[in-house]
């Protein structure tokens, strides 16, 4: 279907012919050329196809006259080449190899990619540029304009003469004290200043629509050891409730390549992906590391395992790009980078991935996960493996959550602190000398990976206590077939956890089975039992009202208060039960 927006459309030889534009993306353009704007925000799910919509209003005003060059502002130089290839199949030329006072380019272009970096150092340049012609400038993960004062401040004096803007994110916003340039805020019910879309099209409504992949997480804890920067030795259970301190040393701790639970992980991912290309050949898997070292401490990992070599893209590296185009079109297993894949970039066939960083903000989270959910067809399924941190569970619970972006506060997140894009990127590439104060502060000794659960649409499954990894247990989910659809998925996983319990019951001793009632169940069991009750009442809800799981979840949130259920305590979850319950009564009633 072609947008039926203009009468000139099939006059415009020059700009390409109109691609075939999903229901969203038809229904932002009717907007957008409805109510003219001189700024639009677009906010749309990862690979829900943010780039093929921004490219279809700049060759529709171009075909009106309305704007005569374009200008694509990305966060990196990859996807300046990106976004040049991608307008080049849509017949618009633009020159990925513009900088800032490089002054006139080949009039065989109507357009440039630049970064936010590059707008920041020389901001007259490129306002000079948008004065001269009438420009369509495309902010693309317009996030990054509120990264940094510099960043933000350069952004809005280079384009402020612009004819037209429009900004592009596909991740939820954060809280901060910086404003983004040319979005709009307004008091939300606290008062408190949020950005206000003119378009959003989120991952409960792409899903729903079959144009992203479901998401299974499989959480992975375990018994961590370390020592102090005062000699001190630790031992703690990865996903217990911890301090804040205590979490990011347990975290730092399985993420060590030399310990055992970086290892465990990476073989169990591996053997979930060799199951996922059973049924698309082409899978591949991303492992998203903290810095360097560990990246390539883990693609040696992987090696090991898999008996391939993965493709290694560190940031900093004049031929990343290449690295990562040529695994795109290949159909090699594994690639480890640093950062660097984690937003924007598109490589369709990913389909597994292992979430090994220290950086846990929910942007970040999203724009990771972001990597795996472009949908190529029906039944695919995403699997991401995590570590049983509370924050990063809470994330993978609220996949459907739309976030704005928040004045007026600066947060800092569990995992990580709070830190602008540059200074993020500078961290990732640190090498051994410059991560020296961090390894002081502690030394990982030791540890040890146990299958926690499974994370799935809102709700969760598993066992009442963690298993060993390699069990039958642990191979009931790594073994889930390639292609399901979402609702396939749930009954299988249902079905999964419903055998396994019936064969524990038939193998328990009497005095076990009269003894396996909640009340004498350890902590972690008792909450991984009213967990499962809890998605159980979702799903008969679901069934009885249509209403997807995730959205229960979070209308529950609402009225009973508190975290995530796969971080919610004993007390929230009976809250939720019982209103679940109170629902259900009401509508039989009526």
């Amino acid at each position: 279907m072609t947008p039926a927006l203009s009468p000139a459309w099939p006059e415009r030889a020059a700009w390409g012919t109109a691609p075939s534009l999903r229901a969203w993306q038809q229904a932002a353009m009717t907007k957008y050329f409805s109510d003219q704007p001189r700024d639009f925000l677009a906010v749309a799910t990862p690979g829900a196809g943010k780039t093929t919509f921004a490219l279809s209003v700049a060759a529709e005003l171009l075909g009106r006259r309305i704007v005569d060059r374009i200008i694509v502002v990305a966060p990196t130089e990859h996807l300046k080449l990106q976004w040049a290839e991608a307008a080049a199949r849509a017949g618009i030329p633009i020159d990925p190899t513009y900088a800032a006072g490089k002054g006139k380019t080949s009039g065989d272009y109507v357009g440039v990619a630049v970064t936010y970096a590059g707008v920041a150092v020389n901001p007259l340049a490129m306002r000079i540029r948008a004065e001269r012609f009438k420009t369509l400038v495309i902010l693309d993960e317009v996030h990054h304009a509120g990264d940094a004062l510099s960043w933000g401040e350069g952004v809005r004096e280079a384009f402020e003469p612009a004819a037209r803007r429009l900004a592009l994110t596909g991740t939820p916003f954060r809280s901060d004290i910086n404003p983004i340039p040319f979005v709009t805020y307004a008091p939300g019910p606290d008062g408190v200043p949020r950005s206000v879309a003119d378009y959003t099209y989120g991952y409960a409504h792409a899903l729903a629509d079959h144009v992203v992949r479901p998401v299974l997480f499989m959480a992975y804890s375990g018994d961590m050891t370390w020592r102090t920067r005062a000699g001190d030795e630790v031992s703690a259970r990865l996903g217990e409730p911890l301090t804040k301190d205590l979490t990011n040393q347990a975290l730092r701790t399985a993420l060590d390549p030399q310990g055992s639970w970086m290892p465990s992980v990476l073989a169990a991912a591996d053997k979930r992906l060799s199951e996922v290309r059973r049924h698309v050949p082409d899978a591949g898997g991303l492992v998203i590391a903290t810095d360097q070292d560990s990246a390539r401490a883990y693609a040696k990992l992987l090696k090991q395992i898999s008996g391939e070599s993965p493709t290694v893209v560190l940031s900093d590296e004049k031929l990343a790009s290449k690295k990562i185009s040529a695994f795109t079109d290949s159909d090699a297993r594994w690639m480890v980078a640093v950062r660097m894949v984690s937003e924007g970039v598109d490589v369709p066939r990913l389909a597994v991935g292992v979430y090994a960083t220290t950086t846990s903000t929910p942007l970040f989270f999203a724009q990771a996960v972001g990597r795996f959910v472009r949908a190529r067809a029906r039944g695919e399924t995403a699997s991401v493996f995590l570590p049983s941190v509370p924050s990063l569970l809470g994330f993978a619970s609220e996949m459907e959550v739309e976030r704005d972006h928040v004045l007026g506060r600066k947060v800092t997140d569990e995992g990580d602190i709070f830190a602008a894009e540059d200074e993020l990127l500078a961290r990732a590439n640190e090498s051994e000398s410059a991560s020296a104060e961090l390894e002081m502060s502690f030394e990982a000794l030791g540890s040890e990976a146990r299958f926690d659960r499974v994370l799935f649409d809102g709700g969760e499954w598993g066992h009442a206590g963690e298993v060993q990894v390699g069990s039958e247990e642990e191979m009931d989910f790594l073994g889930i077939p390639g292609l399901l659809e979402p609702d396939q998925m749930r009954e299988l996983l249902r079905q999964r956890q419903s055998d396994r319990a019936r064969k524990q019951k038939a193998v328990a001793t009497p005095a076990e089975a009269a003894g396996d009632s909640v009340a004498q169940l350890s902590t972690h069991e008792q909450l991984a039992v009213l967990r499962r009750e809890l998605n159980g009442l979702v799903a008969a809800w679901h069934h009885r009202t249509g209403q997807a799981h995730g959205i229960t979840h979070a209308a529950l949130r609402k009225e009973c208060g508190g975290p995530a259920a796969a971080v919610a305590n004993a007390e929230q979850l009976h809250a939720r039960i019982d209103r679940l319950r109170e629902w259900a009564a009401t509508r039989k009633s009526s």
